[in-house]
Formats: structure tokens, C-alpha cells, sequence
């Protein structure tokens, strides 16, 4: 009888949802070099709520070089290495606008936001093709757990913000 308590109890708690959590992105220029640094620029902001396995998606962006044209979900293989597209997101605006979308996450999928493998690009008409170990875009941001971000212009006192993520040891 102890033991079937037991039981039920570890089930219970395993099977119970997981509490909400908050991500954030700082949409900016990537990747910078000779071939891009004249048609991608612009800034922006992504925030994510992923609750359970939903996670809901929504962001600004301003300053791109030319009118949007995409926007997506990707993921790389570690925070700030290009990887692939894995779920598209609604785009709206011109040079200026925003972006949007509401996805059930697979388990890779949701794995890949808590280790901060999952990340936000923007397309643009004047963004170049892909690279053959990844694809350019206008604008990208790593989801990271949210965060207080430093005022610009203004030295940040104490520790850098630097993720706590779901990574495994080894």
C-alpha cells in the first residue's frame, strides 16, 4: 500500500505541467562581414511565453535595409551558431514592423529553447542567400531566459547576465 502511494504520487508530480517561463531575443545584424555588412542592418526585440509545450512568440523590429520578408524559428547546434528552420513566423511591416506566432513545441523543440539553441531571424529582400553551413538573415536573437537588460549608454554593475540554461553536464 505504501509503496502504490508512492508511486502514485511520483506520478503525479511528473505528469504536472510545467510552470511558465519567460525568454526575451535582441534582434540585431547578423552575420556581419565584407558581402553583408551593406544590405543588413536594423534592431529589434523578441519575447517568448512557453507554457507547458505552448509557446507563444511576438517581436518588433525597425531599421532593416530593405522590406521584410520572412521570419522564423531556427535551431543551431549551441547559442550563437547558425543552424535550420524550424518553425515560421508571421510577418507584418515594411522596414519596420513585427512578428508573431503560437507553436506546440516538439520535445526537441522545447529542449532546444531551455539550452538556448532556439533563435529568431528576419529575412529581407536585399539579404543575401545562405551560407553552404547555414542561412543568412537581416536580424537575429538567441532566446535566453528573460532578463534585465543594461541601459545603453551606461556601464552595468555587478555580473553580466549570463543564462542559466538547461544544459547537460558532461
Amino acid at each position: 500500500m505504501r509503496w502504490t502511494l508512492a508511486g502514485l504520487l511520483l506520478t503525479a508530480i511528473l505528469a504536472a505541467p510545467l510552470p511558465a517561463a519567460d525568454y526575451q531575443a535582441d534582434l540585431g545584424p547578423m552575420p556581419l562581414d565584407d558581402e553583408t555588412k551593406a544590405v543588413i542592418a536594423g534592431r529589434g526585440e523578441a519575447e517568448a511565453r512557453l507554457d507547458g509545450a505552448r509557446l507563444t512568440v511576438s517581436g518588433r523590429f525597425r531599421g532593416l535595409p530593405s522590406r521584410a520578408t520572412a521570419a522564423h524559428l531556427l535551431i543551431g547546434p549551441a547559442i550563437g551558431v547558425p543552424g535550420s528552420k524550424a518553425l515560421a513566423l508571421t510577418v507584418s511591416g515594411d522596414t519596420d514592423g513585427t512578428i508573431a506566432g503560437r507553436y506546440r513545441l516538439s520535445k526537441a523543440q522545447a529542449a532546444a529553447l531551455r539550452t538556448g539553441r532556439l533563435y529568431v531571424q528576419v529575412d529581407s529582400e536585399k539579404a543575401p542567400p545562405g551560407y553552404s553551413w547555414g542561412p543568412k538573415g537581416t536580424l537575429w536573437g538567441w532566446l535566453l531566459p528573460a532578463h534585465a537588460r543594461a541601459t545603453p549608454g551606461e556601464p552595468q554593475r555587478g555580473a553580466w547576465f549570463l543564462p542559466q540554461l538547461d544544459t547537460p553536464r558532461r
